[in-house]
């Protein structure tokens, strides 16, 4: 075997050599030489394979190992990259697919702000489309104002004058040693506060007693913790009032420790009937006062009447509310900037500025800084249709199901009781409508304005605060009337900074502002700000101060009819509508003396022959 094996290897050598140095002969002898080639080559392959078995398993294993292990090695670097590239691929794969659910998402929370930012809540579509072109058309033909818009019925309402500033009793001051103290906490607004407050004068003058400066409830809704002398100013109320009622600002010593719940003193609306007459005061109210020293009236929400009173103390009221409640000087500074601005002019000398203002004007330099392109008039519109007005009428708007549920939560929290009512009753929205029990929606208020004749130029300050279903439900109004403005549009954020989170500083300053409008207009009819703002402008306004009152029933009628009624007897309707409340009369028996303050011991009429009577 070895020997073979050997003889195989030399000739194998001897092969080589012989190969090499027969090459030529290869070349020259032709076949003969490829024929002993060729044999050679087949011994060659003979003797390799009996090589291959004799040699060892040494060589051969060892080359098939290092071929096997590459082929492994590539093989697990393919499987390996594959592997990674499938797990790139898919995380990639999550990764886009996350991406663009995320994107959808943030498409369709965007389209859906857009969508409800544009979408206009709107209940007289048909109305609205004519009230658009009315507006534009006034505008178009006419270049010159319709005066009769912005004056009220001047030559019978000039024959009305204040005549409440004379005082009731007689000229020495009411005497301190009288039947005790009373003391009253006012709930509510601003304005729910001031006619608290002049309530409270007439009971104290009614049971001889002195008044302690009111004191404001913390409401829920309002939110705002101003007191009296936030407000008003302290002293000009005591002194101006100092003949008719003694005032002091606080309870001497010796009652203030009492808890005047225990001992029987306090005194809640429940205790008291609604616009009571003044014996059931006398009545009820005066033995504690006499027996405890002191009374304690907790919310006095419209406890006293207005027919019953006596014309003595019937003055007291209008002393009080139109002559001795002052804005403090802060507020009457920004207030009289705020009208400078709006009616572009840097000084005010009419009646209605002293009262207001008095001395305390702002300076016509920062005023008239702010004052280009503002109009000469304005409008002040107070829309009363903030979030808890709306939630407490019951009134449907045309929301859905979506407004529903959003007011009844509303009532749950801010109206309990109205609530509770509401599980065990049935209430017909189109029912409280009819009856004229609902606010104007802003695109209702802009209806009876574009039916009365005021076109896309008039100037517009809107009074309020929020606006309940925000811009989409404003938006019919300024699509009719672009000029409207509020107190925040006017005033700059330092010159508002003060009054911010004090709601009833913000309403004294939309007070101001309606109470100085060349025409104020209201869309409800019990709020107490309109009601308030009425009866100022008609005891100081000189009659020169119209005001704009729809009457809800009649215009709850005209709208109905919206279906098959054209623009023209839509407009005539409501001309009449309003044109029957600026009717100049003595206040009907039944109404607010701070609404309508046309009647004995407040306003004195003239006679043809210069007498006076009331």
């Amino acid at each position: 075997m070895d020997g073979g094996g050997g003889s195989c290897g030399g000739g194998g050598g001897q092969m080589g050599s012989s190969a090499a140095a027969a090459m030529p002969a290869v070349q020259g002898r032709g076949g003969e030489a490829a024929g002993r080639v060729g044999a050679t080559n087949i011994g060659r392959l003979r003797c390799a394979r009996q090589q291959g078995k004799g040699a060892g398993r040494g060589v051969v294993t060892s080359w098939h190992l290092r071929v096997f292990a590459a082929v492994v090695g590539v093989m697990g670097c393919l499987l390996l990259a594959a592997s990674l590239a499938m797990s790139a691929l898919h995380q990639l794969q999550f990764r886009n697919a996350a991406i663009s659910r995320n994107f959808r998402g943030l498409q369709e929370l965007k389209q859906n702000i857009v969508r409800k930012e544009q979408t206009e809540q709107i209940m007289h579509g048909r109305l609205l489309h004519m009230a658009t072109s009315a507006v534009t058309k006034v505008q178009n033909e006419s270049e010159n104002e319709d005066f009769s818009l912005w004056e009220e019925p001047y030559k019978q309402a000039q024959k009305w004058k204040p005549c409440a500033a004379k005082h009731s009793l007689a000229d020495e001051e009411p005497d301190e040693n009288n039947n005790g103290y009373i003391l009253i906490s006012a709930n509510g607004g601003l304005n729910q506060q001031r006619v608290a407050v002049c309530n409270a004068v007439v009971v104290a003058a009614l049971l001889n007693a002195t008044l302690v400066l009111p004191r404001f409830l913390y409401s829920s809704v309002w939110k705002d913790t101003s007191q009296f002398g936030d407000i008003y100013q302290e002293d000009y109320f005591i002194n101006y009032m100092k003949s008719d009622v003694r005032i002091v600002k606080d309870l001497p010593p010796h009652l203030q420790s009492l808890d005047l719940e225990e001992i029987g003193s306090q005194i809640t609306d429940t205790d008291i009937s609604k616009e009571a007459e003044p014996s059931e005061f006398i009545k009820s109210v005066l033995p504690i006062l006499q027996q405890n020293g002191v009374v304690h009236f907790l919310g006095f929400g419209n406890r006293l009447g207005f027919d019953s009173v006596p014309i003595h103390l019937q003055r007291l009221r209008c002393r009080c509310n139109f002559h001795a409640l002052k804005f403090v000087p802060e507020l009457q500074r920004v207030g009289s900037l705020l009208v400078q601005r709006l009616r572009k002019v840097g000084a005010m000398q009419t009646e209605m500025d002293k009262q207001l203002f008095g001395s305390n004007m702002a300076d016509a330099a920062i005023a008239e800084s702010q004052t280009a392109g503002a109009p000469n008039r304005y409008l002040a519109l107070h829309m009363r249709f903030e979030e808890d007005m709306v939630a407490y009428s019951l009134c449907d708007f045309g929301g859905g199901e979506e407004e529903r549920r959003e007011l009844q939560a509303y009532r749950e929290t801010h109206f309990p009781a109205l609530a509770t009512r509401l599980r065990n009753t049935s209430v017909s929205p189109e029912e409280q409508r009819s009856l004229g029990r609902c606010p104007l929606t802003p695109e209702e208020a802009g209806l009876v304005l574009s039916a009365l004749g005021y076109d896309r130029r008039t100037f517009i300050y809107v009074a309020g605060s929020g606006i309940y279903g925000g811009a989409p439900r404003l938006r019919p109004l300024t699509r009719l009337y672009p000029n409207l403005v509020t107190k925040e549009d006017i005033l700059t954020a330092g010159e508002l900074a003060p009054f911010k989170n004090f709601s009833s500083r913000l309403a004294a300053l939309d007070f101001i502002a309606c109470a100085s409008a060349d025409v104020f207009a209201l869309t409800d009819s019990g709020s107490q700000l309109s009601s308030l703002v009425s009866g100022y402008r008609i005891y100081h306004g000189r009659g020169r101060a119209p005001t704009l009152h729809p009457n809800r029933k009649r215009y709850a009628q005209i709208l109905s009819e919206e279906g098959g009624i054209e623009w023209g007897v839509f407009r005539r309707r409501v001309r009449q509508m309003v044109e029957a409340y600026k009717r100049v009369s003595p206040r009907p028996r039944g109404r607010s003396v701070y609404r309508q303050p046309r009647t004995p011991g407040c306003m004195c009429r003239a006679a043809g022959d210069g007498s006076v009577d009331f």
